[in-house]
């Protein structure tokens, strides 16, 4: 379930989202998480949805209402198109929140928002976000080179894309 993030949800956040093996494995989560910074993070999200420039929510599970990850957009109105990201705690991981969360944004961008491209990027070394990217369809456009550097090390970005008539 897709429900947007609370404050209390704040500690929660901090321990998913702060755990190395998320943290390494994404663009831009910080680790060690710092204390208080889910709460901060999560103060951002209305301001975002209001502007039209952002859409973030938390991934839930639906029998225990537990925090399992989040998923959002960067929205870029003028282009009609958006950016998603996503983790997933590792308690749930390969348990297919991810894929399920990543559909349902991926359909609420085109038919409610009206976007006309959909992308995501992933650290290539991050085989599991890339499947994720297929599972919904997306096309894989490419590799950017060391595009980041993570941690002292240079990272190569995946980049995947999925267009309002590749639905059709």
């Amino acid at each position: 379930m897709l429900r947007p993030f609370v404050a209390a949800d704040g500690p929660a956040v901090e321990q998913l989202a702060g755990a190395r093996e998320v943290a390494e494995t994404t663009l831009t989560i910080p680790h060690p998480y710092p204390a208080g910074g889910g709460a901060m993070w999560i103060a951002t999200h209305r301001a975002a949805w209001e502007s039209g420039t952002a859409a973030t929510f938390a991934i839930v599970d639906r029998a225990t209402n537990q925090l399992v990850g989040c998923i959002g957009a960067d929205i870029k109105k003028d282009d009609a198109r958006a950016e998603i990201g996503y983790w997933v705690g590792m308690p749930f991981w390969n348990r297919g929140y991810c894929t399920e969360a990543a559909k349902a944004v991926v359909d609420f961008l085109f038919d409610a928002l009206g976007m006309n491209r959909v992308q995501a990027r992933y650290l290539t070394r991050n085989v599991a976000s890339g499947r994720v990217m297929q599972k919904l369809g997306m096309q894989y456009e490419g590799v950017n080179r060391q595009a980041i550097k993570k941690w002292g090390r240079f990272e190569d970005i995946g980049v995947y894309a999925i267009l309002a008539e590749d639905r059709r």
